[in-house]
């Protein structure tokens, strides 16, 4: 009963995470509102989970190992978020992760050029928002909510055998 309470609760958050990235396609594709570098690298983890959570049902011999990783990809998911969420608010200043795609060192007249045509989102910029929240904010409480969730499948393994 439990093993069946647990493979639901993974098919739930697997679901979610197909959600959460169909959702910023949408925003990004649809909508229009251009992600900055950080929104992009957030997307990571739920992609990440996609294929942790489906190797999880496949392979169940290494399903407690998976768990682990699963947490670490959520409790990193919600670093970043909060990283984000910090430079949004002004309280952690731009790093050179807002600024990836400026790596060329050449530093010509055209290359300036270029760069100042392209259109580059700052982290601290928020283009959608939900609520008043940005997307930055939900990832926070979604990321540690789901964390808390994969923990406590991981801690309740064993009785659950």
């Amino acid at each position: 009963m439990n093993n069946i309470k647990r493979e639901t609760i993974l098919k739930l958050v697997l679901i979610f995470s197909i959600i959460a990235i169909l959702s910023a396609y949408f925003i990004q594709y649809v909508l229009g509102h251009q992600p900055c570098n950080l929104c992009l690298i957030e997307r990571i983890p739920y992609i990440s989970s996609i294929i942790i959570i489906s190797a999880i049902l496949i392979f169940k011999k290494i399903e407690k190992i998976l768990l682990i990783v699963l947490i670490i990809i959520f409790m990193s998911a919600f670093i970043i978020s909060l990283y984000h969420f910090g430079i949004e608010q002004g309280f952690i200043k731009e790093s050179l992760v807002c600024d990836l795609s400026s790596t060329n060192t050449n530093l010509t007249k055209e290359t300036i050029l270029n760069e100042l045509k392209q259109k580059t989102i700052s982290c601290k910029d928020v283009t959608f928002k939900i609520f008043g929240l940005s997307l930055a904010t939900f990832n926070i409480f979604i990321s540690l909510i789901i964390s808390v969730i994969v923990i406590k499948l991981f801690l309740n393994y064993e009785k659950n055998k």
